[in-house]
């Protein structure tokens, strides 16, 4: 029997810090520990993938919580019955210990019970989600109302900038010079430009 480890973070900026420490306390090796950095919205995840192709039956896998296995009710029931049915593989929800295949062996009681914390547990999981995502939009929304942009500041230009575009247009500076001088990125500088000389074509 071999013991793995599954580490989800639902972003790359995320930290998987706390869920390493649960596996390592577990005396998993590090080379048998697969960690995906990206979201639930699909179950396209390179490490899970690797480490399903590693399992055989009778191995044991641990993962911090139920939702690492998939994004709604129907992934996390689906990939539960792939791996504990079809594989034949032992799972440890660390955060539920109810949630423990090797104590349910010709335990039909045990079976029966785990089934039923797996199925709330599934769908705790999806309506919490749902509820964190309806809570964001109407947050994004509100604060749109109260005139909060979002994004990245709009750089601003800076008092000399049509001196450096007369500068610019006479090829005394170059369009990078030009940009380094405003502090931008000439991505930025760009739009500057194109909305400087769009004012100026309106001005009578």
């Amino acid at each position: 029997m071999s013991i793995y480890g599954y580490v989800r973070v639902s972003a790359i900026d995320q930290n998987e810090d706390r869920q390493l420490m649960e596996m390592k306390s577990l005396k998993i090796p590090k080379s048998q520990i697969f960690i995906d950095k990206q979201s639930g919205k699909d179950f396209d995840r390179p490490a899970y993938i690797k480490m399903v192709e590693q399992l055989k039956q009778g191995d044991l896998l641990y993962i911090k919580s139920i939702d690492r296995l998939g994004r709604n009710y129907d992934e996390i029931q689906n990939q539960w019955r792939i791996l504990t049915k079809e594989m034949k593989i032992d799972i440890i929800v660390i955060d539920m210990l109810l949630l423990d295949t090797r104590t349910k062996e010709n335990n039909l009681m045990g079976t029966f019970i785990a089934d039923l914390v797996l199925q709330i547990l599934s769908f705790v999981a999806q309506n919490e989600r749902e509820t964190i995502r309806k809570r964001q939009a109407e947050g994004i929304a509100a604060a749109q109302k109260r005139g909060v942009r979002f994004g990245r500041p709009m750089k601003i230009a800076p008092n000399n900038f049509p001196l450096l575009i007369k500068q610019f247009e006479r090829k005394e500076i170059s369009f990078k010079e030009m940009a380094n001088l405003c502090n931008m990125s000439e991505s930025s500088a760009y739009r500057r430009l194109y909305e400087y000389r769009l004012l100026k074509k309106k001005k009578p």
